[in-house]
Parts: C-alpha cells; structure tokens; sequence
C-alpha cells in the first residue's frame, strides 16, 4: 500500500520520492564536506642576500624545528 502521487504526468510512490531526497541530501553532504585541500602553511619567504645566507638560515630553521620537538628514546 504505497501513496502515489502524480508528478509531471507520471505516478510517483513515496517510497521513490523518499530515497530521492535520501540520496539528494547524502550528495550534497558528501560535495560540501570534500573539497580543495588547503596548501600547508610555509611561512614567509626568507630575503637573503646570498645562497650562503639562505642555507644558513634554512640549515638553523630545520634546527630549531628539530629541537622543538619531544626528544624519541
């Protein structure tokens, strides 16, 4: 015993138009949670004068990050 109703000339059940609103919500859910992964955070551009420089100061970033970290035993 199903309810039909009649959409556009054709006799639709409400179980049919259940599933479609079923369906239409799961794939909007599913597009609004998936999207462009956010590009990581580097920070700002280091300014040197030099290639020495710049490896100096990426060599003492890479450092103090490494030093932040807890110690692994």
């Amino acid at each position: 015993m199903v309810v039909t109703y009649k959409i556009m000339g054709r006799e639709v059940g409400s179980h049919v138009l259940a599933m479609i609103t079923l369906g239409t919500v799961a794939a909007i859910g599913a597009v609004s949670v998936g999207g462009k992964q956010k590009a990581k955070a580097e920070g700002p551009p280091i300014n040197a004068t030099s290639k020495d420089e710049e490896k100096f100061i990426q060599d003492f970033l890479d450092n103090a990050a490494k030093e932040g970290q807890p110690a692994k035993h």
